[in-house]
């Protein structure tokens, strides 16, 4: 079974599946990219070629984190969430530019990523990290594997209020 944990940048996905490692076997996107060399450096990016990964893609059962893990053909894919406010502090102590941060922002608020992951008809779940530390939302992420889904359904977090509150 191939899991993908996404989410917009900030929301944990990394820090959770640090916690999940002596479990499963955990790759992130840009790891798998450099290995079947399905990506190219822009700067400090690495822009990754979906494509390309889906096709030499060989990782069996596995948790797969990043932003873009979702398009990956997972068989569950858990977005995590996060509070703009609280992302907002996140992304700017990374030194995201100002636009890159609006992106974001407005990306998760909108959810963007969410809204992708429903759009590949596989069973999709949501956690809130804005108030679980890495090793709770790793907890969270167990719980799902371990089919405990009940408050993890999506549509249950709404930021779209918030964004209003920008203009």
């Amino acid at each position: 079974m191939r899991i993908s944990i996404t989410g917009s940048p900030g929301t944990g996905k990394s820090s959770a599946s640090k916690f999940l490692e002596d479990r499963y076997a955990v790759h992130s996107v840009k790891e798998l990219a450099e290995r079947y060399v399905c990506g190219e450096q822009d700067g400090e990016e690495l822009l990754v070629d979906i494509e390309c990964l889906n096709e030499g893609l060989k990782c069996g059962d596995c948790i797969i984190e990043g932003h873009l893990s979702h398009l990956l053909n997972p068989d569950i894919i858990i977005v995590l969430r996060c509070h703009p406010e609280t992302l907002r502090k996140r992304l700017e102590g990374r030194g995201y530019s100002d636009e890159k941060l609006r992106e974001n922002l407005e990306a998760e608020a909108i959810d963007i990523i969410l809204e992708e992951a429903l759009e590949t008809g596989k069973p999709v779940f949501e956690i809130d990290s804005t108030e679980r530390s890495p090793e709770e939302t790793a907890d969270a992420i167990t719980d799902i594997l371990n089919g405990n889904t009940e408050g993890y359904e999506p549509g249950n977090i709404d930021w779209s209020g918030v964004i209003l509150s920008w203009y």
